[in-house]
């Protein structure tokens, strides 16, 4: 893999995404469908795949894609791909609550290696640099410019005053059950892949998830988590989260600094 090429045509595939998502966010009103695992599906988030899947497709022929919006057409065969969730945080942004991100990543050998995580809303852009250092990009987001790059790193976690981002919309009480097991110093909410980038910011220790997503809302944020320096555990066993399972569902997991004394389940 050309990884200079990949980060290249990610991190310009998410930015005009983006717009494309803004124009239908800032619109007066947009139509919600419901899909056949009872999600939301907006317009945004098709003309979102639509692009991102043309433009991965024609700079990378060869390589497996799967998205979520074409999930069910997918071939499940391969620990080798690139994956997309062109608009994570779907009730985000029917809430216009701003906390949605658009997701791009290639896993190999089942690891995601390389992603790019994009919240349009927020101006934030984090994404894995070509050696695999997760940067975080300030300036105007412009496609045929980059800005500032500052480089991320997990926190040095303080075990009696941890940091812990949780979900906005899908907090409950067994979530909280776990979180009570350590000793925190302040409590945020984030939606979507977000909660993966503010723990390799440092802005948050621990991010467990207790709850249902798939490999298209994690494999960005993982890679953007792995390239600062942090892990994505399961809950069961503490051992790394893989990618390529045949239904493409993640099992509960623990997204956190190396530093952070886990608990067990």
């Amino acid at each position: 893999m050309d990884y200079v090429k990949l980060v290249e045509v990610m991190r310009r595939l998410s930015i005009e995404a983006g717009a494309k998502i803004m124009e239908i966010y800032e619109s007066d009103d947009f139509d919600v469908k419901v899909k056949s695992d009872e999600s939301p599906v907006t317009a945004a988030d098709e003309a979102a795949d639509a692009l991102i899947s043309a433009g991965l497709r024609a700079a990378f022929p060869d390589v497996m894609l799967v998205t979520e919006e074409q999930s069910a057409t997918h071939d499940t065969s391969g620990d080798t791909f690139l994956i997309v969730d062109p608009l994570d945080g779907t009730k985000e942004f029917i809430h216009r609550r701003g906390d949605f991100t658009v997701n791009i990543a290639l896993v190999e050998g089942g690891v995601p290696t390389r992603g790019v995580v994009y919240a349009p809303a927020k101006s934030r852009m984090f994404y894995t640099d070509a050696n695999g250092q997760s940067v975080e990009e300030t300036g105007d987001l412009a496609v045929d410019q980059v800005g500032g790059l500052t480089p991320m790193s997990v926190s040095k976690a303080d075990n009696t005053a941890l940091m812990v981002v949780a979900s906005k919309s899908h907090r409950d009480q067994t979530t909280d059950d776990y979180i009570n097991k350590y000793s925190v110093k302040d409590m945020k909410s984030a939606g979507s892949s977000l909660k993966f980038c503010l723990v390799a910011t440092g802005e948050a220790d621990l991010y467990p998830r207790l709850g249902r997503t798939m490999e298209w809302d994690t494999a960005a944020g993982h890679a953007v988590l792995s390239g600062a320096g942090g892990s994505v555990v399961r809950f069961d066993d503490l051992k790394p989260l893989g990618y390529g399972k045949e239904d493409y569902a993640n099992p509960f997991f623990i997204a956190h600094a190396p530093t952070v004394d886990l608990k067990d389940s």
